[in-house]
């Protein structure tokens, strides 16, 4: 019979892990176990996608407060820091920001607007044209923009974030300016000591401050970069996509994640003679078109995954081929010349009018968005995802 279902991505339940679990026997016997219990065949080219949070418990990869204020003092000493851009956020920021508090007398606190780098919005855009205010231009003060704005809740979480984070400082006995401005180099005028707290454009921020005089600069990725008296770090990415483990702690985003991904897809050939890709996701790349935040926190969609998914999709789009190549035809010699295409498709089709439409996205950032939104980040408790079908096309 013919195949009639193409991809299909499930939620794989698993207990609860702990530091010090073995991540990879922890997977693969859950994915093996959730196949018998639902009576699901194991193919060559599944994904088997692991979310990040829990391979970074069982690496135990946790800090505290004291470690990031730790590494605070040591970079910056005793002078006034200027912490620039950072998202609006209780789970990804407001710890990191509290650590960075208990490490310095003084803080200049500059807030893109009108909203962070993820879509977190401070004040509507259209509420910037009707007071005359340009963000590419306009600096303000926290004075100015409560004159302007008054007092905003956020959408989603009711928070009002520049009270939030001022008296998030203030309680560590630091003391607090607050602006808003969307040129980094704003900053400068205060300080010439800067912590640059976005995530995607942290390279080009450093860049511009560095030409522009600026004598400390230094990244989220630079903090906690390397242990600091024994805590978690991450070498590459330091506190990028980390999250809020309880009020004095942190868990950082994995490290070493390569040997983990490798591992689950070698002992899943040797227990099912099929060769599965892996790989560890955290945020996926999409936007809400509602509340126009981009999901996206974290510094990149994958930090490790098995060699198979490397590169972008190769696809042709299949209404471009009915509309335009085979319009003449219905039926089934629609069906097989449309396969025959396929079949004989070339092996890079960048830029060729039969995969207009299509996505030209990495692998690893599709599927990590479908993993994404297929566990969550509630109490689903499916850490682990079993996509089946992914790399099948029309013709298979």
């Amino acid at each position: 019979m013919e195949r009639l279902i193409g991809t299909v991505s499930r939620g794989i339940r698993a207990p609860i892990i702990r530091k010090g679990d073995d991540i990879v026997k922890i997977v693969v016997d859950s994915v093996l176990k959730a196949a018998e219990s639902e009576n699901i065949r194991i193919n060559d080219r599944d994904v088997i996608a692991v979310t990040e949070a829990v391979v970074a418990r069982a690496q135990g990869n946790y800090a505290s407060v004291n470690h990031i204020a730790a590494d605070i003092r040591t970079k910056f000493g005793d002078e006034t820091i200027g912490v620039i851009f950072p998202i609006l956020s209780r789970n990804r920021f407001a710890i990191c920001l509290k650590g960075i508090a208990r490490g310095a007398k003084r803080i200049v606190l500059m807030l893109s607007y009108p909203s962070d780098e993820v879509g977190n919005h401070l004040v509507d855009i259209d509420e910037l044209d009707e007071k005359g205010i340009n963000p590419w231009s306009d600096a303000l003060t926290e004075q100015k923009y409560r004159e302007l704005f008054g007092y905003k809740k956020h959408t989603f979480t009711g928070v009002d974030y520049i009270t939030y984070y001022k008296e998030l400082i203030e309680n560590e006995g630091c003391a607090v300016e607050i602006i808003l401005a969307n040129d980094c180099r704003e900053i400068l005028k205060y300080t010439k000591n800067v912590l640059c707290c976005d995530i995607h454009s942290r390279m080009r921020t450093k860049r511009l401050l560095k030409a522009a005089g600026a004598d400390k600069v230094y990244g989220l990725n630079d903090v906690l970069s390397s242990p600091v008296d024994g805590s978690g770090y991450n070498e590459q990415f330091g506190l990028l996509g980390s999250n809020k483990a309880t009020e004095d702690m942190i868990k950082l985003f994995p490290r070493d994640c390569k040997p983990v991904v490798e591992g689950i897809q070698q002992s899943m050939l040797e227990k099912t003679g099929k060769h599965v890709e892996v790989m560890i996701y955290g945020d996926g790349a999409f936007k809400d078109p509602v509340g126009k935040i981009w999901e996206l926190a974290d510094p990149v969609v994958s930090p490790a995954y098995t060699s198979g998914l490397e590169g972008c999709p190769n696809e042709v789009k299949l209404k471009y081929l009915a509309d335009n190549n085979f319009a003449n035809l219905s039926g089934k010699e629609l069906k097989d010349a449309i396969s025959e295409y396929i079949r004989n498709k070339g092996e890079d089709l960048t830029g060729k009018m039969d995969s207009q439409g299509t996505t030209p996205r990495r692998l690893t950032d599709l599927i990590g968005s479908l993993c994404d939104l297929t566990s969550g980040s509630g109490d689903k408790g499916t850490p682990i995802i079993l996509v089946q079908g992914y790399f099948d096309n029309y013709t298979i």
